[in-house]
């Protein structure tokens, strides 16, 4: 389901009112590969619903650079709502999901490993009596590594031969 985070919260509760587990992970999402499903997967695993929080393409703007994202927000949530692990996907145009934590309020809030030092909500999360986990992430894969690949293979040639 694709819904604002108002909307995600209140399917929420309706879980955890009826004792389930509901896991939360943020992130940009551009360009998925199979580290992002990885992840997904481990974090369903974790839990009895897993929302996935994807920053807007302003957001993305700001964190990344003018040339980001590659796919656009509704694209990108429309790709990780297909997924079996995904039961909700909202959009957050802050620079952090803070916001969309401290509305949705998970049981489990989780991050890539690459996070550890400064993972945003997780005072939050703890306050409330939730968990906060760090996944390792899958060696050699990022959507800024699939770039780097397309720009030393084709440049700025789109012949594919």
């Amino acid at each position: 389901m694709i819904a604002s985070a108002q909307a995600v919260a209140s399917q929420v509760r309706q879980l955890q009112k009826a004792g389930r587990r509901v896991v939360f992970t943020n992130g940009c999402f551009d360009i998925l590969h199979s580290g992002h499903i990885d992840l997904l997967r481990r974090a369903r695993d974790l839990g009895d619903a897993l929302v996935v929080a994807i920053n807007s393409d302003a957001s993305v703007v700001r964190l990344k650079g003018p040339k980001r994202p590659i796919i656009a927000e509704s694209e990108r949530a429309e790709l990780l709502d297909a997924f079996e692990m995904v039961d909700f996907v909202c959009t957050f145009d802050e620079d952090t999901p803070l916001e969309a934590i401290l509305c949705i309020r998970p049981d489990v809030l989780v991050k890539g490993a690459d996070w550890t030092a400064n993972i945003v909500g997780q005072k939050e999360v703890e306050g409330w009596g939730g968990k906060v986990i760090a996944l390792a992430l899958v060696d050699g894969h990022s959507t800024t590594g699939i770039i780097d690949t397309v720009i030393a293979r084709y440049g700025t040639s789109r012949k594919t031969h």
